[in-house]
């Protein structure tokens, strides 16, 4: 297959180059405060040769990737959700079991691989956690150089799994927005690739593999899939995929896309209803989610009303408890922003189709914020020294 870059505001057609990130043209109308203007796409062209995996429809040759696993991650089928619930075809794609136990494993991949080709020994990011321990984890098995800007608020946990990797991390005094625009200045005065998301169009590319990942699990695609939101990027990712299935005439449409965001980090969700980004102070449990500017949200929420997509909100109450659910009546453990599509699904279950297809993607595993899991459960603090003590 042959691959190229196109703006998804101009439509202007580049050649894939390590240089080049956002349009060069559409970037120099960016307004402070509003997401990426000129977020470019990777399209693809001819046949693809069948069975295929999801490497061979992305834009770097095999070769390049490090060696790590990445992907081809489990499908759960939730018995007992499936019986309390009433949807006898609910799914649970469980992305908390990629190497750094997160789904942006996935995107850290292909920029990885990318740097490979290109020779480009140093990546640079901002992340609330996951991105960065996931770069730093998919870049210690390539053996490159990471650097991470961490928000003072980014879970422990987070950071010293990234501090094992081997990275440079750099905690910022401010928020995960403070700490991306800080990543790119670094990264236009010390060269090397930058790996934030959305601005780096890899990391959108990277993520599309859970849709095609999901076609080849369920042969088919899902009727309705829940994704939690804060940049826009897996989102985006998600439609990339299907798109790119329908494409190719493997699907013939575009499943229906739940995008749930936190209530106190709704950037998205408020502009879904009002057609405008306003810049509001995000905070909220889901660390993961957690935005004042949604970096993607242009080009995510075109996609949302192209395809007839939903966006959604839903409180830290609902999440907590979600997490707290879902958990116990699976055993799948994850963190706030995979709790987050799951309370999703649960608050929309009503006006639901009960004979549908319905895939929940939980992103991340629930170890990675073992503090905000804590809120949604009670700790035991009596000490026993015998049986007899508790019965």
């Amino acid at each position: 297959m042959e691959f190229n870059y196109r703006c998804s505001t101009c439509r202007a057609v580049y050649d894939i180059a390590p240089q080049l990130t956002v349009c060069p043209v559409c970037s120099q109308h960016q307004q402070k405060d509003q997401p990426l203007t000129g977020v470019l796409e990777v399209e693809l062209h001819g046949p693809l040769t069948m069975p295929f995996a999801a490497v061979d429809m992305l834009p770097v040759e095999p070769v390049y990737f490090p060696p790590i696993p990445v992907g081809n991650t489990p499908l759960w089928e939730p018995e007992n959700l499936r019986r309390s619930s009433g949807f006898q075809h609910l799914f649970i794609k469980d992305d908390g079991s990629n190497p750094t136990a997160s789904f942006k494993d996935r995107a850290s991949f292909l920029v990885s691989a990318a740097a490979t080709k290109f020779n480009i020994p140093d990546i640079a990011l901002a992340s609330t956690g996951n991105a960065g321990s996931s770069m730093a984890g998919i870049g210690a098995a390539a053996g490159q150089r990471i650097t991470l800007f961490l928000p003072k608020s980014a879970p422990r946990a987070k950071l010293v799994q990234a501090l094992q990797y081997g990275a440079t991390v750099h905690r910022v005094n401010g928020n995960y927005d403070m700490a991306y625009d800080i990543s790119l200045e670094f990264s236009k005065i010390k060269g090397g690739m930058n790996r934030n998301t959305a601005y780096n169009p890899l990391t959108i590319e990277g993520k599309k593999t859970v849709s095609l990942e999901l076609f080849k699990q369920l042969g088919r695609a899902p009727d309705i899939l829940f994704v939690a939101v804060g940049d826009g990027c897996i989102l985006a990712g998600v439609y990339k995929g299907f798109r790119d299935l329908q494409q190719l005439d493997l699907i013939p449409s575009i499943p229906r896309i739940i995008g749930v965001q936190a209530e106190t980090s709704n950037a998205l969700f408020r502009a879904f209803t009002t057609g405008k980004f306003e810049k509001q102070p995000a905070s909220t449990v889901a660390d993961s989610i957690c935005v004042d500017v949604p970096r993607n949200g242009i080009h995510a929420l075109a996609q949302v009303k192209r395809f007839n997509g939903e966006m959604m909100t839903v409180s830290d109450n609902e999440i907590i408890e979600a997490q707290t659910s879902l958990a116990g009546s699976t055993g799948l453990f994850a963190e706030p922003a995979g709790a987050a599509a799951f309370a999703g699904f649960l608050k929309a279950a009503p006006g639901l189709d009960p004979d549908a297809v319905i895939v929940v993607l939980s992103t991340g595993n629930g170890l990675k914020d073992s503090a905000s899991a804590a809120l949604g459960i009670e700790v035991p603090e009596t000490l026993i020294d015998s049986v007899e003590d508790i019965i």
